[in-house]
């Protein structure tokens, strides 16, 4: 898929964002607004590593936030040693003081583009990734961090994604996105609607469920599951 993305945001740019919005990304009961089901999304994807992973030590957070999705996994499983990674550091920060009061474990902070991380080989039993694929930009980009993932984690371990998508079908992306623009609206009326459809279009390149699937198998994934879908949101997942 070769597309220009020098319109797009920089990583630069995302992270001052998120820096001015770590209060707004805190709230563990409703998770983000603008995600249709997030806090459905989160209970299922936690669920299912809980389930996949019961007796799991180590976990890998991308794009981290404020450890929404981290606090939550500690509820299904405790005392888990939780590896946190965000571009933004007061992101990091609050994150760990809020996991820090959940967990004995150990917690290891990455303050970087989840495309340079270095991780040990076979380590991690649950990969969590919330929110954060959607800024890979080329398909390079998308391998590169999906082979990382499925080296990282141990036989058995698994990755659970929650995430913006698009369509392969331009009919069906323009029908889920016109019911996606519609939900906005009634959220917070027109303004609101067109101030978060001009971020994700200048900040986000989404990639479909079939390509993030069939990619999650190209790089080794034996298993792949779809969790849940409504309209350009998708929680899914695999089990090395």
């Amino acid at each position: 898929m070769n597309q220009d993305y020098s319109h797009k945001a920089t990583n630069d740019e995302i992270k001052t964002r998120f820096h001015s919005d770590v209060e707004r990304f805190s709230n563990l009961e409703s998770g983000q607004q603008t995600t249709i089901d997030a806090p459905l999304t989160m209970e299922l994807c936690t669920e299912a590593a809980q389930y996949t992973n019961p007796n799991a030590t180590e976990l890998l957070d991308i794009g981290c936030g404020a450890g929404n999705y981290t606090l939550k996994m500690l509820s299904k499983i405790q005392h888990l040693n939780c590896t946190l990674n965000d571009l933004s550091l007061p992101m990091l920060t609050r994150a760990k003081d809020r996991v820090s009061a959940q967990t004995t474990g150990k917690i290891t902070l990455i303050q970087d583009d989840m495309r340079n991380l270095d991780l040990p080989d076979n380590h991690f039993d649950i990969v969590l990734a919330a929110a954060t694929f959607h800024h890979l930009r080329t398909d390079a980009d998308w391998e590169i961090v999906f082979t990382k993932i499925y080296k990282a984690l141990k036989p058995g371990g698994s990755i659970w994604i929650s995430d913006l998508i698009a369509h392969d079908s331009v009919v069906i992306d323009k029908l889920f996105q016109d019911q996606y623009r519609a939900y906005l609206e009634k959220l917070g009326g027109k303004d609101y609607r067109q101030k978060v459809l001009d971020y994700i279009e200048y900040e986000d390149t989404p990639r479909s469920l079939n390509y993030q699937l069939g990619l999650l198998q190209k790089v080794g994934f034996s298993v792949t599951e779809i969790l849940h879908k409504n309209s350009y949101f998708a929680a899914f997942g695999a089990i090395k």
